[in-house]
């Protein structure tokens, strides 16, 4: 189950390469991975099996049967609360400790596996583990995601993240008070130079802005909305961890974990709270809010309280 079907684009094949470099580029998989779809007969070439030095003559149909993502057992299920769907893309309120896409040591649940396994057909285009995924949220992050079901709705999302022109709208909660209330953060992330594995603000990172305001402050934290001008990897969470402000529940980016813990927190108070595009096929504006989930609720409830 979960199997799905890419045919390459005919016009990509001029009869020079060799069907495994064709098949990888293709699906975004290593040769290695292409040679052993071709040994399993999961490719053909004008509807027959070929080896995987072979080399089709030029715009020759190659058909690749590229398995399911991940496996799935019942565990790993979790309910996707669908916020919006047609038969072209689907709009998902993630939970938290859901990966967008399977990658290298997650054995955890995907979102495009899940759905693959609750039968909603995702879009083939991409690498085989992103099929159909046209942005992400962090394992640790919950709220609104948008899955392509069809290849012209990924190509017209996959363009316009990659523009920038969706709005994203984040609800975070942050130790402290940040000052000004309103403000704007502008400054390069990358590799943190001492940690591999973490971002942060570095000279010779990557452009990165983003946009808050606090709405409600409650001493030693405050809730905001941030609006992301850019979408790097960790950006509200680095960002705010600069300003001497981590994301309660944060470990990672310097959070106590005494507040966390005071609010049941197992994980960043950070939730995809409204995203808004112009859909891909139809036109017209597709908006959806995300409500906050049951942990992030209680832990505002303590603050208030």
């Amino acid at each position: 189950m979960g199997e799905t079907e890419l045919n390459i684009d005919p016009e990509r094949i001029d009869g020079s390469a060799r069907l495994d470099a064709i098949v990888a580029q293709a699906a975004g998989v290593s040769r290695a991975a292409a040679a052993a779809w071709i040994a399993e007969g999961r490719v053909s070439v004008d509807g027959r099996v070929a080896a995987k030095s072979a080399r089709p003559r030029a715009g020759a149909r190659v058909v690749v049967r590229v398995p399911a993502p991940t496996s799935f057992t019942e565990e790993h299920m979790i309910d996707l609360p669908v916020l919006y769907e047609d038969e072209d893309l689907i709009v998902i309120d993630k939970p938290v400790g859901v990966a967008a896409h399977p990658s290298p040591g997650w054995t955890g649940p995907t979102v495009s596996g899940q759905l693959v396994a609750q039968g909603v057909s995702i879009s083939t285009s991409g690498a085989s583990e992103r099929q159909g995924i046209v942005h992400r949220l962090d394992v640790g992050t919950s709220g609104a995601m948008a899955v392509a079901k069809s290849e012209r709705a990924y190509s017209g999302l996959k363009q316009a993240f990659h523009d920038r022109t969706p709005t994203k709208v984040y609800h975070a909660v942050v130790q402290g008070l940040p000052e000004p209330l309103k403000g704007t953060i502008d400054a390069p992330i990358g590799r943190h130079p001492g940690a591999s594995w973490r971002f942060a603000v570095v000279e010779d990172g990557r452009h990165a802005v983003t946009h808050y305001e606090v709405l409600e402050a409650f001493g030693r934290a405050s809730l905001v909305e941030v609006h992301l001008e850019t979408g790097r990897t960790h950006q509200i969470r680095v960002h705010f961890s600069a300003l001497h402000h981590a994301l309660v529940g944060d470990q990672q980016y310097g959070a106590d974990p005494k507040v966390a813990a005071e609010l049941g927190l197992t994980r960043q108070w950070l939730h995809a709270y409204r995203l808004g595009f112009d859909h891909p096929v139809r036109g017209g504006r597709v908006e959806v809010e995300a409500p906050y989930p049951n942990d992030l609720v209680s832990s505002l409830e303590l603050l208030r309280g």
